[in-house]
């Protein structure tokens, strides 16, 4: 519940610092990130893997998670997790249930646009 709220109010900053620029691609010192505008007009942008990349525009549009979704590791390092590192299994039993209502925070790598240059780290949870 935590890691929602805080990839929400992430992806808020995002999308308000994002729909007041005039790019469509904004760069952070060496990471790319697409704006609101640009992903309404053309979808997720690819990167050399082909692996889908930016923030996760939530209900806010129809289109399914990027593969890297835009997150803030450690020391404020600004990257991408990967979906996939981000799922949690789902449970099979109440028991199983309660279980994963309150999990421990779990540490998650933070890569660079390519998925593979690690750059830091991102916790869920804690």
């Amino acid at each position: 519940m935590r890691i929602n709220l805080f990839v929400l109010a992430l992806i808020s900053l995002l999308l308000l610092a994002g729909c007041s620029q005039q790019e469509t691609l904004k760069k952070t010192e060496d990471l790319v990130i697409p704006t609101f505008e640009y992903i309404l007009e053309n979808g997720y942008p690819v990167n050399d893997k082909g692996e889908t990349y930016g923030p996760d525009m939530g209900n806010m549009m129809i289109i399914d998670e990027p593969d890297l979704i835009l997150a803030q590791g450690e020391n404020s390092i600004i990257g991408y997790v990967k979906k996939v590192e981000m799922d949690v299994p789902k449970p099979k039993t109440p028991e199983e249930a309660v279980k994963l209502n309150n999990p421990p925070p779990r540490e998650v790598t933070l890569y660079d646009i390519d998925g593979e240059t690690i750059i830091g780290t991102f916790w869920i949870g804690k």
